[in-house]
């Protein structure tokens, strides 16, 4: 089952994320602020402290006295004390707590910082600064991060909300073009400008769905036309034999036993033969709905030469005053691919017969007493193609694509001549298709008649839809 697709606020979530965004940055730079001036001050004082130092060792060498030594050396926040070699000590200073002399170096506490220094003279110096200054200077800079970073905060915020509700109008777009095409406006498109971006990926997309909703709904209604079409030609083809079947039995019924043995035998002759006229018809019915359903084929190396000798003999027994032949023929120059076998096509034999038969059937319903009909086989590339051509009236060439239709005869005569319900060669393409090829009428040329030409895959990976090959 496809999980529900989260369709929270869009806009709550870019303003918060980016919120997010924001507040982690202003930690992230007030946190490295705070700790840069931490060590900045550190560095400071020890800088401080060690110039004080070599200015004490200058004034030793100078012999200025201790305690002009000691002025010159403390200012606001620096305390010395001097030791002599003597043991006697100038200047007063508070000590951190935990300190222990060292002997020389820096030593830091949380209050103050402490530096030993052994001046020439054999003296000891001791300098100590405050670091209450320091701290309180570091705390009005974290004072003033948090306000700086919470007036901050607030000017994204608003600022945030401004640009994500321009930068997301076109979704608003979409959204109210999406609400047009569900009240019927199917003619408008959102057209992006570009393409190679995520509103106009998803722009192009929507675009391309209503064209295919579009494309979708005018061929369900076009599906819809066409099968209202074929249920009432249907029903107008079995309204006759089943009109006959009923006058049939009416007639035989109002004869009774009185009736003529002969006028019962031609009324039972005449209720046969509209019943099967019938069950013809719904024969074919059901052979194109399993069409469409998907035929299930038994694919075979098939010799289509022995197929179409196999309807010919049929044909000759049916229209014994019509000349039935069948030959193969070489592939055109060019299209014949090495070792194939000039009849054999990959196909199910049973179905390719039943299109044979139906292009024989065809061909004889209309070709004139002493004409002829012809069955060629001949490669043409990865198909095989059966060119099945006749003597009759043949198929003018705006009709040599309508008649695959179903239910469709060209004319009154034709209709009366063959009983048939023109079902025959919508059948037979449907068939030939099903196997990745394909049945056309094309122009005889000069010959005149009618030219059908059948196109079978030779290999699996033939192409599904072939070209039409040339012919002469």
């Amino acid at each position: 089952m496809t999980p529900a697709l989260r369709t929270g606020s869009l806009r709550r979530r870019v303003i918060v994320a980016g919120v997010l965004v924001i507040v982690a940055v202003l930690l992230l730079l007030g946190v490295a602020t705070d700790v840069l001036f931490a060590a900045q001050s550190r560095r400071d004082t020890d800088t401080m402290l060690r110039q004080r130092a070599q200015l004490a060792e200058q004034f030793v060498r100078q012999q200025i006295r201790p305690r002009e030594l000691l002025r010159r050396l403390e200012a606001a926040g620096v305390n010395a004390r001097l030791t002599l070699p003597d043991g006697r000590q100038f200047g007063d200073v508070v000590l951190p707590p935990g300190f222990e002399p060292q002997g020389r170096g820096v030593q830091r506490f949380d209050q103050a910082t402490v530096l030993e220094r052994p001046l020439p003279d054999g003296s000891r110096l001791l300098l100590v600064v405050d670091g209450s200054e320091r701290n309180a200077a570091q705390q009005r800079l974290r004072r003033l991060l948090l306000l700086v970073g919470l007036i901050a905060l607030a000017v994204a915020i608003l600022a945030l909300v401004v640009v994500v509700r321009v930068a997301l109008s076109p979704l608003d777009a979409m959204t109210a073009m999406a609400k047009a095409i569900a009240r019927g406006d199917r003619g408008r498109r959102l057209s992006p400008t570009r393409t190679d971006t995520e509103l106009g990926r998803a722009a192009g997309a929507f675009d391309e769905m209503v064209d295919a909703l579009e494309g979708a709904e005018h061929a369900a209604r076009t599906s819809e036309g066409l099968t209202r079409q074929f249920v009432a030609d249907a029903a107008h083809e079995l309204r006759t034999p089943i009109a006959g079947v009923q006058a049939a039995a009416e007639a035989v019924l109002q004869a009774g036993p009185t009736g003529s043995p002969d006028e019962r035998d031609r009324m039972h002759l005449l209720l046969v033969r509209e019943a099967r006229r019938a069950g013809r018809l719904v024969e074919d019915l059901l052979v194109l709905a399993r069409i469409e359903a998907g035929l299930d084929l038994h694919r075979v190396p098939t010799d289509l030469v022995t197929l179409a000798r196999a309807e010919a003999e049929r044909t000759r027994l049916l229209a014994p005053g019509l000349t039935v032949t069948v030959g193969a023929a070489p592939a055109p120059t060019g299209e014949r691919d090495p070792g194939q076998d000039a009849a054999t096509a990959l196909a199910d034999p049973e179905r390719v017969a039943q299109i044979l038969g139906n292009l024989l059937d065809n061909a004889r319903r209309h070709t004139p007493a002493g004409g002829t009909i012809t069955a060629t086989v001949r490669p043409a590339g990865p198909w095989v193609e059966v060119i099945v051509a006749d003597t009759g009236r043949g198929v003018a060439a705006p009709d040599r694509e309508r008649i695959f239709d179903r239910l469709v005869r060209l004319d009154a005569a034709r209709s009366a001549d063959s009983g048939g319900a023109g079902l025959g060669l919508a059948i037979a393409r449907g068939i030939a298709r099903a196997h990745g090829g394909d049945l056309r009428c094309v122009d005889p040329g000069p010959v005149g008649g009618a030219l059908f030409v059948l196109t079978l895959p030779t290999t699996p990976n033939a192409p599904t839809v072939p070209v039409l090959p040339r012919h002469p």
